[in-house]
Order: C-alpha cells, then sequence, then structure tokens
C-alpha cells in the first residue's frame, strides 16, 4: 500500500488511517452509515440547501459532492496537500467549490462568511482543541452552526475497540468538554455495509493494531458493522446578550 511524508506542519496531527491508505479509506468511507442516518440528521438540524459549507478536515473530498448538491458554495480545507489534490481531481468541474490546504487552527477563510462548519471524524474536535473551535467560532455568520460528527467511544462494539487500542480515551471527559462549550449532542446509530469481508478487514487494519484489528475481525460475523456517533452542534450567537 502507499505511504505519504509525515506532515511538515507542526500543529497538525497526522491522521491515521487515511493519509497511509487513502484508497481502503475510500472503502472505507463507501461502507460507512449506509442507511444515510448522519446525514438525516444533520440535515435536520440544519440544511445547507443554499448555504455557504465549510468542510474541516475534508480529506480526499468524499463528503464534498453532497454538501454541493444543494449548498450555495463549498470550501474544504485539508492540511495534507495530497489529499487536498485528491479533493480538487474529485471536484473539478463543480461549480461553487474550492479546496484549500490549511489545518484547522488557521482557516483560510473571512470572518463571518459561512452558514455552517462541518467537522467528521476529523481527528482535531475535542478536549484541548480550543483553537479550532475559536476559528470555526470566527468563520461562521451570526446564526450559523458548526457541526462536529465524532466517533462514539462509548458505544459497542467499536468503541470498545477504540479504547483498548487507545486506553487514554475517555468517553465521559469528551461529553464533559462539549458540554462545557455548549453544545447540543445526540446519538446517532449507524450501520456501516462492505461489500466483501475482504475489505472489511482491510478497514479494520488500517483503524486498530494488528491485535484490535484481528480481535475486531473475529468479533464481527458477516459483511455489516454497527458504529454509534455523535452529532454535536452549536450556533453562533445572533446579537449580543444583555444583561
Amino acid at each position: 500500500m502507499r505511504t505519504w511524508r509525515k506532515s511538515q506542519v507542526p500543529e497538525v496531527t497526522p491522521s491515521p488511517n487515511i493519509w497511509h491508505w487513502p484508497d481502503v479509506y475510500e472503502a472505507e468511507n463507501r461502507a460507512q452509515d449506509s442507511g444515510g442516518a448522519i446525514w438525516r440528521a444533520l440535515r435536520e438540524h440544519r440544511d445547507w440547501s443554499g448555504l455557504d459549507v465549510l468542510d474541516i478536515g475534508c480529506g480526499d473530498g468524499f463528503h464534498l459532492p453532497m454538501f454541493a448538491s444543494r449548498a450555495r458554495s463549498v470550501i474544504g480545507v485539508e492540511p495534507h496537500q495530497p489529499l487536498a489534490e485528491r479533493a480538487r481531481e474529485r471536484m473539478a468541474g463543480t461549480a461553487g467549490v474550492d479546496v484549500r490546504v490549511a489545518p484547522a487552527q488557521r482557516l483560510p477563510v473571512t470572518d463571518g462568511s459561512v452558514d455552517l462548519v462541518h467537522a467528521r471524524t476529523a481527528y482535531f474536535f475535542g478536549p484541548g482543541c480550543e483553537r479550532g473551535l475559536a476559528e470555526a467560532e470566527r468563520v461562521l455568520r451570526p446564526g450559523g452552526t458548526l457541526a462536529i460528527v465524532d466517533l462514539d467511544t462509548a458505544c459497542p462494539p467499536y468503541g470498545n475497540w477504540m479504547r483498548a487500542d487507545a486506553p487514554q480515551i475517555d468517553p465521559e471527559r469528551i461529553e464533559s468538554f462539549f458540554t462545557r462549550q455548549h453544545f447540543h449532542s445526540i446519538s446517532i446509530p449507524t450501520l456501516w455495509r462492505f461489500h466483501d469481508r475482504e475489505t472489511l478487514e482491510q478497514v479494520l487494519r488500517i483503524e486498530f493494531s494488528a491485535e484490535i484489528a484481528a480481535r475486531a475481525a473475529r468479533e464481527t460475523p458477516g459483511r455489516t458493522l454497527p458504529v454509534g456517533y455523535r452529532l454535536r452542534t452549536r450556533e453562533k450567537p445572533t446579537g449580543l446578550l444583555m444583561s
């Protein structure tokens, strides 16, 4: 499989999966949320039809077409140049879409210029990401929405494997952080559906250590995998709060 060099930007944490195995991650993206539950929940909270959307950590642009089908404009921001190039190739010829290279802490977007900021499993948002949250707030228009889609680390079986691989993950600490940051969070159960067993096991191997990937494969019969997510949303105030 193809391997890319490490990030040259100190504030960027290299992705352990898509940076190194983009083709396997493409298959993972196609398998994820096979019933569209995340998109329905996001659309119910903030329909992006006719709006200006910013997708932080857009990777190779997998989610950009969904936004572009309804939005007025879409900007994808990705810190890893090779992935940004893949995103540009994916969206070539699609009007109103731009892909820019930058980290979440320094968004190349003007103040108050977008209506929806979206970040999905972007490896940045969570405890310690205050700079990124401040940047998202800066670029949102008053009344705009910041939507963060996270894997639910408390939800079995996937959350169990994540915690086994990374014992420092603390679901209660994560929830407490987002509560203090005034986010509204909901759980979204989804089903990953793969075309074949080999692809499922390839995906497990890029997501987990060899030991945990083998355990996950043993505990996953067939070609489907239930995975829980958390959708976290926060609106930017529309005016000054008067005491």
